[in-house]
């Protein structure tokens, strides 16, 4: 049967060099699972695999959007499944990895079947969320979709938004829509999953971060600077820099607040991949272990 790997972990465990290590053995070609690597202009603050990376080992879903385009997990789960169905053709087993939660689950248990938003519903609630902020959609969302709302991260504007566009478009409640049931793939998946204990972690996310900055990272963000109301740039290294550029801190404190919010969602795909008990679970140095196991059960 063929075989989906599925490589994930946190930011700056060290997926990066274990996927090359896995791919290289397995003659498989990449699958990133990064919900920003998608965006050409961020190459920097998303450590997107370089150019001599991708000649090395073919990847895909990297670079290939532009920061104004909508892309979401509902239309990554749709991309990935039509591009493992040409690949499987000529690979036995694929390697997918990556940290975005969404992504990831998109591909191994399937995204409910909501309803694409209308560009005029988009528009609207953007351009509400623009001149009003979130608190008054938040609480719209109260009204219209409580048991959402109990659930939800209300300090997350994509989420609160996207609630918000089915309701005013469908008449329903989001939650209606939302099954959660997993869906059957033609394929047999294996999670691997890295990890790291936490001094040592944060350790590599703090020079992760001080390399950023040497590589380029505040330039790259000075010229998205315009662009920053979009939700592709409501992440982490550019919201901290464009607070800087707004003259609301120093460039010393954004640097530190980039670190201490990557060691923050560190923590948080941490405690959503924990929920899945799928996963096995390495020390990326454990680099024949990964193998074995890997190919101990295609």
């Amino acid at each position: 049967m063929k075989t989906l790997v599925v490589l994930l972990g946190p930011t700056g465990v060290g997926k990066t060099a274990s996927s090359f290590a896995i791919a290289e053995r397995l003659g498989s070609p990449i699958l990133s699972a990064d919900s920003r690597q998608l965006y050409r202009e961020i190459p920097i603050g998303t450590a997107a695999p370089t150019k001599e990376e991708q000649e090395r080992v073919k990847h895909y879903f990297i670079g290939t959007h532009q920061l104004t385009d909508y892309y979401s997990a509902a239309q990554y789960e749709i991309d990935v499944l039509k591009l493992t169905e040409e690949l499987f053709q000529t690979h036995d087993v694929l390697l997918l990895t990556g940290g975005s939660m969404m992504y990831i689950d998109a591909v191994c248990k399937g995204i409910d079947d909501i309803p694409t938003v209308d560009d005029i519903t988009r528009r609207t609630l953007l351009d509400r969320y623009e001149q009003e902020g979130l608190a008054p959609l938040v609480d719209e969302l109260r009204l219209l979709d409580p048991e959402y709302y109990r659930i939800v991260d209300l300090k997350n504007p994509k989420r609160v938004i996207h609630a918000l566009e089915i309701c005013y478009m469908t008449g329903r409640t989001y939650t209606s829509f939302r099954t959660q049931t997993t869906k059957e793939r033609p394929f047999r998946i294996i999670k691997i999953g890295l990890r790291r204990e936490r001094e040592e972690l944060y350790d590599r996310i703090n020079r992760r971060v001080d390399q950023m900055i040497a590589e380029g990272l505040i330039d790259e963000a000075r010229s998205v600077y315009p662009y920053r109301h979009l939700n592709s740039l409501n992440t982490v290294g550019y919201k901290e820099l464009f607070a800087h550029f707004d003259g609301n801190c120093t460039l010393e404190f954004a640097i530190e607040k980039i670190k201490q919010n990557s060691r923050i969602y560190s923590r948080k795909q941490m405690t959503w991949f924990r929920r899945d008990e799928s996963i096995q679970w390495f020390h990326p140095d454990e680099e024949e272990a990964i193998i074995n196991h890997v190919l101990a059960n295609i």
